[in-house]
């Protein structure tokens, strides 16, 4: 029979698998009471980093539908449940990893797929999403401005053309007719 305490754990657990963008498995033997404070304090606000029990913990991943963590849940674990940005909370753990080595990182699960540890470090190389969206807006401004243009050169175009016809027309009609003087004479 189970006991409540770890039925709340779980259900607790559960709650977060179901409610996170992200979910990013790390190992963290040998970091201090004060570097896992430090690193919680890196990954940002949407993200919160939790020492887990590995049976625990895929008892919860297990019930949210997430069975691509199983492997992962061996030795000292801990998981970074993500609701924000999961750029944001994986270059936090590849910055603090790269300072102390003793935090590795497993892998983890993004919107419901696996991530590797490789693929995790190159989510943490994307720029952040506020960076993407500037950028998108600012090639879609400059397509507008392209395409503002285009449309603002055809009409000027056509009345260019339009003038030099004119100014030919008048040229030949000039040319043909005989000067009023040569046909008195």
């Amino acid at each position: 029979m189970a006991r409540p305490d770890k039925v709340a754990a779980v259900e607790e657990m559960t709650d977060k698998f179901r409610n996170s963008n992200a979910a990013l498995v790390t190992a963290y033997t040998g970091l201090t009471v004060a570097q896992l404070k430090e690193l919680r304090r890196s990954l940002g606000e949407n993200a919160q980093y939790r020492v887990v029990k590995n049976t625990l913990t895929k008892i919860a991943a297990n019930e949210a539908g997430i069975t691509t963590l199983d492997d992962l849940f061996a030795g000292s674990s801990a998981v970074a449940f993500v609701t924000g940005d999961p750029v944001e909370a994986a270059k936090g753990l590849r910055d603090f990893a790269k300072d102390n080595p003793a935090l590795v990182i497993k892998g983890g699960v993004l919107d419901g797929k696996a991530l590797s540890a490789d693929e995790i470090k190159k989510l943490a190389d994307l720029e952040s999403r506020e960076v993407l969206l500037a950028k998108l807006a600012g090639a879609m401004k400059g397509k507008q401005s392209q395409a503002a243009a285009l449309f603002q050169a055809l009409p000027s175009k056509f009345v260019r053309t339009a003038e030099a016809l004119r100014v030919k027309k008048e040229e030949q009609g000039g040319a043909g007719e005989p000067a009023p003087a040569e046909a008195a004479e």
